[in-house]
């Protein structure tokens, strides 16, 4: 295994299918574990800042050991197919962006003429066999394809984000859940959860 990395069998069974979001992830993945020559790590030693939120995010978090629960996963909603990668150890961070080239010439043009027949359960059994075909096909294609046509790799400068905090429960005064405190409101003098607090706001712009 290249970098260490698992299979992308092992990667599909953790997401549970294979797709082309999710080859694009771990090839990503493997950019940037190479990029910053180091294996899949044991525990917080990577960082990953991702800016969309769709199949590729479970390959990193597979491939580079990157999850929302140990804090080194960070989410930004960008919608774009880009992933930072910082290592904390030595401050070195690359960033994997999708290029336009190769996000404008995705897979045979019958895949995506067939996709949305298929998702609205509108396909046949024949369309179906032939959307899965050629999707297998085109994963396939990706998990080779050369990692220069896919992405541009660049080393940038960023701010490491801080190890995950524990903090303290509080009790909500409306709903009586507990809330972390970091994230509690103060709302006539009681402490109340984010869902219950009542926006304020004067309609202004």
């Amino acid at each position: 295994m290249k970098n260490g990395i698992p299979p992308f069998e092992d990667v599909v069974a953790f997401h549970g299918h294979s797709c082309p979001g999710l080859a694009i992830g771990y090839r990503a993945a493997d950019a940037g574990l190479s990029a910053l020559h180091v294996e899949r790590p044991k525990d917080e030693e990577l960082v990953a800042i991702v800016e969309n939120d769709a199949c590729g995010i479970d390959a990193i978090q597979y491939v580079a050991g990157t999850t929302l629960g140990k804090g080194n996963l960070i989410f930004r909603d960008y919608g774009k197919r880009a992933y930072t990668f910082i290592n904390r150890k030595t401050g070195e961070a690359v960033r994997v962006a999708e290029r336009y080239e190769f996000s404008v010439q995705k897979g045979d043009p019958r895949m995506a003429e067939l996709r949305p027949k298929v998702f609205s359960g509108r396909a046949t059994a024949v369309e179906e066999e032939e959307f899965r075909r050629l999707t297998a096909e085109y994963v396939r294609n990706l998990l080779t394809l050369p990692e220069e046509e896919m992405f541009t790799v660049t080393r940038v400068e960023v701010e490491i984000p801080e190890k995950a905090r524990i903090f303290r429960s509080v009790r909500c005064a409306v709903c009586g859940e507990t809330v972390a405190e970091s994230r509690a409101r103060v709302q006539d003098g009681k402490i109340v959860c984010i869902p219950c607090f009542e926006h304020y706001d004067r309609g202004w712009g």
